[in-house]
């Protein structure tokens, strides 16, 4: 297999012990992404003169002391890259240039990372498609005529296309998850506020967003704990008291794992390819010794917790809204029937709820995080799909809230992808993005593995534990 699917870890490994050299291995990439980027559209930002400038001086001094030891990388567009704009897709931040780097990106340039540029995302980080009026449109490299998901789409299409050895990516509402599975990848939506966001913001923004969070995105669950050991923490002020010390995972086989799994549900029906291939996962972990039961379920209605976390998820990113954008929602808002439980009008309403209705919901999201630690007392991890379907075809014309996909042969609307997403979102809980086999069209299929709030290296050791004994990345086949 071409060295640029292999894995972070073992690409660290080859630059350590000079099997090959920083530059070469960044000029690796560099020559697939002139072969390849061109109709993917992955990487739209690229600072290649000065990775090459860095890259030989790593080949100069020597690797050893760095742990990522000259390693090439890109981040998501919205980290700040000093000396590059942060545009999160909006035209008018195209030639605004920032100048220092977001607190992630330098922790991965000072661990010895080599980030030469950065991955697509839609306008606003606001879709399941990767198009923007600033950089265009990127495309899954398994089917050109699907998604390869959003919001950290661009940092997937690299990854399973070759064309970058780690990524970072963010998510709010699925934004590492939802691609990693389109795409066939490793994603970790961390524990909330366990890594910074400073400087992964639009011009200033620097208050940190409910529910959102960073995190890492690789070719292996083996670089997400590698990655994540560089990011996590806080920034310099919250670091000054606040130190990371998440409960570590020895854990060498499945057996004796107490897995609940959740394949399927009324509120979100899922794809017969998506939850078969769950069962048939859950089938193999009972086989090797694991406690697999289909019927656990923390103490609380999860039709419920969905309302309660669009209510949450659109109050975090009302923020974003224009006060044009704010007065159309109020006076949409006006004509709703109070009836409308439809994703619109939930949003609608969400948009522009009066503080008090934020703090009643935030009080129900805090009830249902002491029922799922209550959960997690008896179970490691629960399994659950990261979208309802594999890559879907690409639907931009209208709406989110109008577009509709097809599960199990009816329409449903695309934006109840987000029940899957909320399930670890709204309760800050970790939720690692695994490949577990593809559809009958040839499309990567994923699991989600939840855990308990700071259960992060639990649910990647978990997804190690899968990538060994079950599945592991596979490039699609016209990149490989």
């Amino acid at each position: 297999m071409d060295i640029a699917f292999s894995s972070a870890t073992k690409l660290i490994a080859a630059l350590k012990s000079k099997k090959v050299g920083a530059l070469e291995l960044l000029d690796h990439f560099a020559a697939r992404i002139t072969k390849y980027d061109g109709t993917l559209n992955a990487l739209p930002v690229l600072d290649l003169d000065a990775a090459r400038t860095r890259a030989k001086a790593f080949d100069r001094k020597g690797a050893q002391p760095s742990p990522l030891a000259g390693l090439p990388m890109t981040m998501k567009e919205s980290f700040d890259l000093a000396g590059f704009p942060t545009t999160w897709g909006l035209p008018e931040y195209a030639n605004k240039k920032v100048e220092k780097n977001a607190v992630a990106v330098e922790r991965f340039f000072n661990a010895g990372a080599n980030v030469f540029g950065k991955s697509n995302v839609p306008t606003l980080l606001a879709d399941w498609e990767t198009l923007n009026p600033v950089y265009g449109k990127t495309v899954n490299p398994w089917n050109h005529e699907r998604t390869p998901g959003g919001s950290s789409g661009g940092s997937a299409v690299a990854l399973a296309a070759g064309l970058t050895g780690l990524e970072v990516g963010s998510d709010i509402g699925g934004s590492i998850r939802n691609p990693s599975h389109f795409c066939g990848v490793y994603g970790h939506k961390s524990t909330w506020g366990l890594c910074s966001i400073a400087g992964q913001n639009l011009a200033g923004m620097v208050r940190p967003t409910d529910i959102s969070v960073i995190g890492p995105m690789g070719r292996s669950a083996s670089d997400l704990e590698l990655a994540l050991s560089v990011m996590a923490g806080q920034d310099d002020i919250d670091g000054r008291g606040l130190k990371v010390d998440l409960p570590k995972c020895e854990r060498k086989t499945l057996d004796g794992w107490r897995v609940a799994v959740l394949a399927t549900h009324p509120t979100a029906e899922v794809d017969a390819t998506v939850e078969n291939s769950i069962r048939r996962l859950a089938q193999f972990l009972s086989s090797k010794g694991a406690k697999v039961s289909e019927r656990a379920l923390p103490d609380f209605d999860l039709g419920e917790a969905h309302r309660v976390f669009i209510q949450l998820l659109r109050g975090a990113t009302s923020g974003r809204q224009t006060q044009e954008v704010y007065d159309r929602m109020l006076a949409a808002k006006a004509k709703l029937d109070p009836k409308d439980m439809g994703y619109h009008a939930q949003m609608v309403r969400a948009n522009v709820q009066p503080h008090k209705d934020w703090l009643v919901a935030s009080n129900r999201r805090h009830q249902m995080r002491y029922a799922w630690d209550a959960f997690f007392k008896d179970w490691d991890v629960l399994l659950c799909p990261n979208a309802a379907t594999a890559a879907f075809p690409h639907s931009m014309p209208g709406e989110r809230w109008e577009r509709m996909i097809s599960v199990n042969g009816k329409p449903q609307p695309v934006t109840t992808q987000m029940w899957w997403a909320g399930i670890a979102g709204m309760c800050y809980l970790p939720g690692t993005a695994a490949p577990i086999g593809l559809s009958p069209e040839g499309l990567p299929l994923s699991v989600q593995v939840v855990g308990p709030q700071y259960g992060d290296l639990s649910t990647i050791r978990f997804a190690q534990l899968l990538e060994r004994e079950y599945y592991a990345f596979a490039p699609p086949p016209d990149y490989a």
